[in-house]
């Protein structure tokens, strides 16, 4: 029998997204050799622990959060695997989830709402901050708009920097304009900024609709109104950092590269459940999609809905929300398969007649379309096992 391995993982335990990066870990060493992990409590970017300089294990995955990190990794005669977006380690294998995949699903998910208006809040002094806001802001130009910025910033120096920086985000969301959706760089900000539209009295979603980013479901149901927010594949991430690492100990040449694992979908919950759409004709059409979608309607049962002729509803449709709407119905129901290939135990079959699907076989071509794996290929990338 060959000798256990050891692997240090150096990983807070104190978020959602952590939490999902050890779960993939543990799931990818639970079908593979069983290795033997060293795992201390910590916050995340803290100090790695003293025994780390010394430690004469087999691999180390980790959190490479800041130069003092950094400082102890170089010294380390293993092979490593980078699980943060702040690279401070370049010639080693990187793998994170795909920020500006998720700068992009965030601003998709508010356009499919008809917001004409957006912002984004972060904190600059992380890199995948400062990658979502790029990739959200980008979107939000290239289609016509504007994008409103804050950084949040503390500075340690100063004990009163936590009320300042706080004052400063509340006059920051005060001056926004009406009805605006609004992209928070994780979750915990967007706490704050639910705190701010609390006590000044702006109304979530109607007046502002908020949208974070990792899905910790104990933080979002416990935020008023509950909150929305982008799932990272955490899962995916853990699993894929163990098997570059399990490949590198057994003496595979892996490349210093960046293996960028794409966001899940938008968990939707009150902060974002509006419809922004001025043209009430077509509000009405996104709220009928939106409810039937997986009845298997068409687009002439759409268009029944509203008093349009065919051509100017899809002309209308199209100028608003930038999709026809035979591509919002398909659109809608392949978010749905999605869900319930990873959510559920439902056969093919049983997913398509549950989605509105003529068959599966013409589910699975539609998925492929527009997800890029075959449903039962997705399915095993992304569940959580």
């Amino acid at each position: 029998m060959p000798e256990q391995k050891a692997v240090a993982l150096l990983i807070e335990t104190s978020n959602a997204y952590a939490r999902g990066l050890l779960g993939g870990i543990a799931s990818y060493i639970h079908e593979h050799d069983l290795w033997s992990i060293y795992l201390v409590e910590q916050e995340r970017g803290a100090a790695p622990p003293p025994w780390l300089e010394d430690w004469d294990g087999d691999g180390l995955i980790a959190r490479i959060e800041n130069e003092e990190i950094a400082s102890t990794v170089r010294k380390l005669k293993i092979p490593v695997v980078d699980v943060s977006a702040a690279r401070t380690i370049p010639n080693i294998p990187w793998v994170e989830t795909n920020d500006h995949k998720i700068g992009e699903l965030a601003y998709q998910h508010f356009r499919e709402r008809g917001f004409e208006n957006f912002a984004f809040c972060g904190e600059s002094r992380f890199n995948w901050s400062v990658l979502r806001n790029k990739a959200f802001e980008k979107r939000v130009l290239d289609d016509g708009f504007q994008c409103h910025s804050f950084d949040f910033q503390i500075d340690a120096s100063d004990p009163d920097s936590l009320r300042k920086e706080r004052d400063r985000l509340a006059d920051w969301v005060r001056s926004l304009e009406p009805p605006i959706g609004v992209l928070a760089c994780y979750d915990i900000m967007a706490q704050k900024i639910l705190d701010v539209c609390r006590l000044h009295g702006i109304k979530v979603p109607s007046e502002l609709a908020l949208l974070g980013v990792d899905n910790d479901e104990l933080l979002c149901d416990l935020c008023t109104p509950p909150l929305s927010s982008v799932v990272p594949a955490a899962h995916q991430t853990g699993r894929e950092a163990a098997s570059l690492l399990d490949a590198m100990m057994n003496g595979e040449e892996v490349k210093a590269e960046p293996h960028l694992i794409e966001p899940l979908g938008v968990a939707t919950r009150q902060s974002t459940d509006v419809l922004a759409i001025k043209d009430p004709e077509i509000a009405a059409a996104v709220r009928f999609i939106r409810d039937h979608c997986c009845d298997g309607i068409n687009v002439q049962d759409v268009v029944k809905k509203v008093p349009l002729s065919r051509r100017v509803f899809e002309s209308r449709f199209l100028a608003l929300m930038g999709r026809t709407p035979h591509q919002e119905i398909t659109r809608r129901r392949i978010e749905r398969v999605r869900y319930l290939l990873i959510e559920t135990d439902l056969t093919l079959v049983q997913i398509s007649r549950r989605t509105g699907f003529q068959n599966h076989e013409y589910m699975s071509v539609a998925f492929r379309r527009a997800m890029g794996h075959p449903p039962a290929t997705y399915r095993r990338k992304f569940r959580k096992i």
